[in-house]
Formats: C-alpha cells, sequence, structure tokens
C-alpha cells in the first residue's frame, strides 16, 4: 500500500458535518422557475440559441459553447423561455450575470438520449468532445471545463489520475454522500476518464473521517475490472488537504511548482461528482443539469443533502428545508472558510454550488472588527501553501502588484486558513481576492494597450510602404518620360521637348504619384 506524505500548515476547525446526515439524498424537487446563468465555470460563456417565448426540452441546449475554454448550457427540464436577462448570481463580486429564465410546465419532458456504450473502443478525441458537448464542467472547485483540462497539453504523458474524494471544508457533505450511495458509478466514470488520458494508475483519495465512503469506494474497487492499477487511499484529516497541490503532496510526495500544473507532474485530479457525470455523458448522452447540495446550518429544520436542478432559486431550497429566520444572519455560499455570502436568497444554484450554509448568530458569529496586526506568524504557520500571509497582506493594502506577484500572490488558494487563526480577525483572503482581481485587471490593461500599440505601429507600417511604393511609382513614370524623350530627340527635338514637357508637368500635378494598387498603366 502506497505511504502517504504530510504538507505543511493546515488546521483542524470542528467538521460539523453530521448535521447533514451524509450517506442520504433527499430530491428538491422543481421548482416553478429556473434561473440559468451563462457563465458557470471559469472560462468564456456560451451563447444564447434560444428566444423569449420558446418552448423546451429538458436536455434541450440552450447556449452553445464559444471556444475551448467554453462548454455548453442545456435545459434541467421541459418549460418556455420566459426572460433572458441580467440577474444576480453566486459570486463574490455582487455582480450580475446574463441569465435564461426557465418557466418549469411540471411535464420534465426530456429530448432522446443516446450514449457510447462502447467507449473503450472509440477515440479519444470523439470522448472529449462528447464530454464537452454535455457541459461538464469540474463540480469540485472553480469549474474548469473538463474537456479541457483532459485535453491539455502536458509535458509528458499523464500517468495519475486522482479522483479527489477529500472534501475538508467543515460542513460540506455532497460527496461523502455521493461516494457512499454511488460508488460504483464514480469507480467506472473514473475509468473513462484513465481511459481518455492513457493513465497507469488511478487513486482514489478519501480522508480518514469519511469511513462508511471510504469502504463503499473499496467494495466497489474491488468488484470492477481495470486496465490500470487502483487503490483507494486514505489519510489523516486536516483542512485543507482537499487542494489539488496539497492532496497531490500527500499522494505522491512531489510538489507542484509555482505557476505550475499537475500536468507538469504528468497527474490529473477530477471531483467524484465530475466523474460521474462524465460516466452519465458517456454512457447515457446525459447533460449536467443537477448535482448534490449540502444544504445546512442550524437555521434549517431540514437539513441534508439534496439533488438540485441547476438554476433552481436558493430561494426555493430554502422553503424545502423549512428555513427559520429568525436567527439567521448570513446566507452562505459553499462552507464557512471558503464560501462567500450572498446578498439575496434569489440566486441560483450553479454546475459549482456544493454547499448552502445558512447557519444561527450563535453557530457562526458575524465576526468582530479587525484589529491591527500584531505580526504573530500564526499565519504562516497555518498556510498550507508555505506563503507569508502577513507580508501579502501588507503588499495588499499597499496596492503594491510587483512585489504581490514577487511573493507568489496567486499561489494562495483562498482556502481562509490564515483568517481562521488570526487573532486580529483580519479578513486576509478578501484583501488576497481583491489584490488578484486587480493584477487581474492591470494584465488586461497591458494586453489591450499593447494591441493598440501593436495595431498603430502596423499602421505606421503599412502607410510608410504605400507612400514607398507610390514613389517608386512616380519614379518610373519620371523615367519612362525620360527614355522616350531621349529616345526621339534624334529624330524630331521639337517633339522631344514637348514630350519633356508634358512629363515635368505631369510630376508636378501628381507628385505622389498613384495610390499603390491602382492601375493606371
Amino acid at each position: 500500500m502506497r505511504a502517504t506524505h504530510s504538507i505543511h500548515g493546515g488546521i483542524h476547525p470542528v467538521e460539523a458535518k453530521a448535521l447533514s446526515a451524509p450517506g442520504t439524498v433527499l430530491d428538491a424537487g422543481i421548482p416553478d422557475k429556473l434561473v440559468l446563468p451563462l457563465s458557470q465555470h471559469i472560462g468564456r460563456q456560451p451563447e444564447v440559441i434560444v428566444e423569449v417565448g420558446e418552448t423546451v426540452k429538458g436536455g434541450q441546449v440552450l447556449a452553445l459553447g464559444d471556444g475551448p475554454m467554453s462548454v455548453p448550457l442545456h435545459a434541467p427540464t421541459s418549460g418556455t423561455i420566459t426572460a433572458i436577462d441580467d440577474r444576480a448570481v453566486p459570486h463574490p463580486s455582487g455582480l450580475t450575470n446574463r441569465c435564461i429564465e426557465l418557466s418549469c410546465d411540471g411535464n420534465d419532458d426530456w429530448v432522446a438520449l443516446e450514449g457510447l456504450a462502447n467507449w473503450r473502443e472509440i477515440d479519444r478525441t470523439a470522448l472529449i468532445s462528447a464530454i464537452s458537448l454535455s457541459g461538464v464542467a469540474g463540480m469540485g472547485g472553480a469549474g474548469f471545463p473538463t474537456a479541457v483540462k483532459l485535453n491539455s497539453p502536458a509535458t509528458q504523458p499523464i500517468r495519475t489520475l486522482i479522483i479527489n474524494g477529500t472534501e475538508c471544508e467543515p460542513y460540506i457533505s455532497a460527496d461523502d454522500t455521493l461516494m457512499q450511495i454511488d460508488a460504483p458509478a464514480i469507480v467506472e466514470g473514473a475509468e473513462i476518464l484513465a481511459h481518455i488520458v492513457n493513465a497507469e494508475e488511478i487513486l482514489f483519495a478519501v480522508e480518514d473521517n469519511k469511513p462508511i465512503a471510504l469502504a463503499a469506494m473499496q467494495e466497489a474497487v474491488d468488484a470492477s475490472e481495470s486496465n490500470c492499477r487502483r487503490e483507494v487511499m486514505s489519510f489523516p484529516t486536516k483542512y485543507p488537504s482537499g487542494g489539488e497541490k496539497q492532496l497531490i503532496e500527500i499522494l505522491t510526495g512531489l510538489q507542484v511548482p509555482s505557476g505550475g500544473l499537475p500536468a507538469h507532474l504528468g497527474i490529473v485530479c477530477q471531483n467524484p461528482g465530475t466523474a460521474v457525470a462524465v460516466r452519465e455523458a458517456i454512457l447515457m448522452g446525459k447533460p449536467l443539469t443537477e448535482r448534490i447540495v449540502t444544504l445546512t446550518g442550524r437555521a434549517l429544520n431540514k437539513p441534508g443533502n439534496y439533488r438540485v436542478r441547476l438554476g433552481t432559486p436558493i430561494s426555493h431550497l430554502l422553503a424545502v428545508t423549512a428555513f427559520d429566520p429568525k436567527d439567521n444572519q448570513r446566507l452562505i455560499h459553499g462552507g464557512p472558510m471558503m464560501g462567500f455570502a450572498l446578498e439575496s436568497s434569489d440566486v441560483p444554484i450553479i454546475k459549482t454550488t456544493n454547499c448552502v450554509l445558512v447557519p444561527t448568530e450563535q453557530e457562526l458569529p458575524t465576526p468582530p472588527p479587525a484589529q491591527a496586526c500584531i505580526r504573530c506568524g500564526l499565519c504562516a504557520e497555518a498556510c498550507p501553501a508555505s506563503l507569508l500571509p502577513q507580508q501579502l497582506y501588507w503588499y495588499a493594502r499597499a496596492k503594491d502588484q510587483e512585489q504581490l506577484e514577487k511573493h507568489h500572490l496567486f499561489d494562495c488558494i483562498e482556502c481562509g486558513a490564515c483568517s481562521w487563526v488570526c487573532p486580529s480577525h483580519i479578513p486576509l483572503v478578501q484583501y488576497y481576492r481583491a489584490a488578484k482581481g486587480s493584477i487581474v485587471d492591470t494584465r488586461a490593461e497591458k494586453t489591450r494597450s499593447d494591441r493598440s500599440r501593436d495595431r498603430f505601429e502596423a499602421r505606421q507600417e503599412r502607410v510608410e510602404r504605400e507612400l514607398a511604393a507610390r514613389e517608386a511609382q512616380r519614379a518610373a513614370r519620371r523615367a519612362a518620360a525620360q527614355k522616350k524623350a531621349e529616345q526621339g530627340a534624334d529624330d524630331d527635338p521639337i517633339a522631344a521637348a514637348i514630350a519633356r514637357a508634358k512629363a515635368k508637368k505631369q510630376t508636378a500635378e501628381d507628385p505622389l504619384g498613384a495610390p499603390a494598387g491602382n492601375d493606371e498603366s
């Protein structure tokens, strides 16, 4: 059995996972309306291909992917398109995004679906295309398009596929539940993923605080056949062991270099939910239109793990879970460490929504006002990426982008461990997020400026070429006229003089010559 390794830093917050009863899935039902944001993952948002008033069926494409870093959006049920406009969406910025509103008819009629039963005999390019057309994006993190991740160019072949069932953040138990109830589907989905990337081994990673899921995954692996080596690996519970780079170090002892990708080490990571979505896309032709979401917090009378259609408003889920508003101060998208507060319960569930946390004030007190940094160094001890959070905080406040990049700001996984241990209650991650956004904006502005400069320089070169061409044409006409005059001088001096005069007059009337490309012959 492969040995595991430890990582720098990490913390042990109260888990509070039992509240959502992992291992049982409830049905959230179909609301009257679904609100489907076009942007539900990292990358370009798809292009809408439906119109207001159009009747659609479940599984029908509503928006087509626009380029390789985009995936299509499908209808989660049947109904009528009633609006296409900007709505509030679950995002830390609180900004709006273009959304498609679908009024559900309650019939749940679907288009005909067709899978690829003989997937082992199909070219990997066709399989990747099928995954992309099914709208599958990562369901455990930022939502990177799965097809791009499977097809990304690497410096070396992919050797190891990791199915990341760590789910280390408190309260969240969606992946734990999925592993308990549908481990065979996860294993089969992993087999398809390994076949696509030609991996030599599959590692199923499960923290030791999930014994039932661990046993279910081991049973499913033992009961299935595979062409590659497989192992279910358990390791001590610590937050944030589920970070992609941290998990790779725990399982393999290898460290992903700063600015690098797991593919550079011959490794690719996928979430259990993503593996199941890939299986459904390949075997059944089913697009990604629903997911398991942990609805938890002591302000809910019926917390649990629910199967939810994408686009379901959180307000509908609050009604389903018997929300009690009297003690609730905040509505959090995600967990208590990496989640963010929502301004409204009207925002919808999207592909990356693994949890909606509705705590009481006693359960998750509002953070007190931030105090001055006392330079205790606890944040550096807790940082799993071995960064210097204190220095990043000062540079973020000073808006010193050069130093922020020099100190590897973008290696920060925004896990919140530094904020959790800070005795001054400084919201460090908020500073890092804002600083990252400013740097991204600066890079984009520089890119636009460089493109404008390149266009200006290209125009100047083109103008100079055209001027040179016109000058060459003018010189050629002068030379031709001069030659003609010289040839006629011997026969008729008077005619030669007239020809020279005409040539001189033509040059005076057309000093720049004809524009390049005109034919005056």
